[in-house]
């Protein structure tokens, strides 16, 4: 059986489950759950907890990483990017799962409905926040929509680090307290830095196949020892935060992430050995489970420094 009939008869089987929860890729979801989490507890540690719009705040975060999942399942097909050589889980429009024109009604609605929860947050934020949400969808749609494509381009990294890092974490806890610290953007650069990671593990398990397709994923324009380097500064990053935290005046326990190390140098030593899709979709899923463990650890840490 050749690599593609082997593929394809993957997917098949995985195509058994319901398409739009492939679509929406839940081992990628903890990226916006985790963000939410830590702007959360920074907001709390101060008195400054909000159920209401935390929890907005997250149902935003999961409807832009739904919608954009499911604008790169279908902007994906339409370039040529997802053939029968892919090796990574079904996409459901080059599939035949879902219909393009369904599979456009569904970006439109679930970002719509991203843009009308947002629209709750001008409440606790101030209508400036519109921008921050209309830019929300933009990017999600940019991401491998429109005549710039980031994700083609090189810049889906610093999309994820920006939007499901830096931005995610400071206006959820803004939201809550109406301003922001020096410590929510060291959090937020953190949370960043490690949602990034599950994206390296996402183009390095696809660099062959983008490059044929012309997209120039970091991996495809800096060759996979470049990516094994980034993966690896995003956990040293990730670790150093809590010790800045710790300097800036947070108690010890905001080291608590610290736990997660052995872990960490599991998944670096994994990754740079992987070679197979399987290995790498396992590790997508670990990756995912990291960046829960890392969120939780971290929030308790700054909750109870």
């Amino acid at each position: 059986m050749s690599l593609a009939q082997a593929v394809q008869s993957e997917r098949s089987t995985e195509g058994q489950g319901n398409p739009w929860l492939l679509a929406a890729r839940p081992r990628t979801l903890a990226a916006a759950i985790v963000p939410v989490m830590v702007g959360t507890a920074f907001a709390a540690q101060i008195g400054e907890w909000q159920a209401i719009p935390a929890a907005l705040c997250l149902i935003f975060a999961l409807l832009i990483q739904i919608g954009t999942n499911y604008a790169n399942d279908y902007f994906d097909f339409l370039k040529g990017a997802d053939t029968a050589e892919r090796l990574g889980p079904t996409r459901v429009t080059s599939a035949g799962l879902v219909s393009i024109k369904s599979m456009r009604r569904a970006i439109g609605v679930v970002f719509g409905l991203a843009f009308l929860i947002g629209l709750n947050l001008i409440f606790y934020g101030g209508w400036w926040l519109v921008v921050i949400g209309a830019l929300s969808i933009l990017f999600g749609l940019a991401y491998t929509g429109g005549p710039f494509p980031l994700a083609y381009n090189s810049l889906g990294d610093l999309f994820v680090f920006v939007f499901f890092g830096l931005i995610a974490v400071g206006f959820t806890f803004y939201v809550q307290a109406g301003y922001f610290t020096p410590e929510v953007w060291l959090g937020g650069t953190a949370v960043g830095a490690l949602a990034t990671n599950i994206l390296v593990i996402n183009n390095l398990r696809d660099c062959e196949t983008d490059a044929k397709a012309g997209k120039k994923t970091l991996v495809v324009r800096l060759g996979k020892p470049f990516s094994h380097v980034q993966f690896g500064a995003a956990f040293l990053l990730a670790g150093g935060v809590p010790l800045l935290l710790l300097i800036r005046g947070a108690g010890f326990s905001v080291l608590l992430p610290w736990i997660l190390a052995p872990l960490a140098l599991r998944i670096f030593f994994r990754v740079r050995t992987a070679e197979s899709g399987e290995v790498y979709n396992q590790l997508l899923g670990k990756m995912g489970a990291f960046l829960i463990l890392y969120g939780l650890f971290f929030s308790i840490g700054i909750l109870v420094s």
